[in-house]
């Protein structure tokens, strides 16, 4: 598991009901507890593979700086003004595969010229076999649609711009 993935899974931790995750592969632990505040703790330990052995005291580590500044700048990167004209830009809040319809003989969520609300359900980003429904956080209509569907997105990348 890489950095970005982590990142990710606590971002999505985070964001849902979930108390505590853990997560085993080849010799590497991971532990993530959330707390009622949202802080993130990432607790990693190599797994000892020789059969009985004793392990000494994992070590603990925390989530870089950077995670926390990342998961504190999502909500306002999401609806971002976006620097040409007076348009908003709906922005995918993390890495993944962008899709416009909740299944492929379903409708588009959204087509340009639609009217967005807050809380309107604009995409869904498939991220770790998990697919995240996106919401807008702004009003108004759909001027152009800056993603095809089922195309890979990064964090922080334009999604929509909306004329407020």
């Amino acid at each position: 598991m890489d950095f970005k993935q982590i990142q990710e899974l606590i971002k999505m931790i985070n964001k849902s009901n979930i108390g505590e995750v853990s997560i085993e592969e080849k010799g590497f632990k991971l532990t993530i507890k959330q707390k009622e505040e949202p802080v993130q703790q990432v607790i990693a330990a190599p797994i000892n593979t020789q059969p009985f052995a004793m392990t000494s005291a994992p070590a603990v580590a925390t989530a870089p700086s950077q995670a926390p500044a990342a998961a504190a700048a999502d909500k306002p990167a999401k609806a971002a003004e976006a620097p040409a004209g007076n348009f908003v830009t709906i922005k995918s809040p993390m890495i993944g595969t962008f899709y416009r319809s909740a299944s492929p003989d379903k409708p588009a969520f959204i087509n340009v010229g639609d009217d967005v609300t807050p809380g309107k359900v604009v995409c869904i980003i498939e991220a770790m076999k998990l697919f995240n429904e996106i919401e807008s956080e702004v009003s108004g209509k759909i001027v152009k649609i800056l993603v095809e569907d089922a195309s890979p997105v990064e964090y922080d990348q334009p999604l929509f711009l909306v004329e407020p």
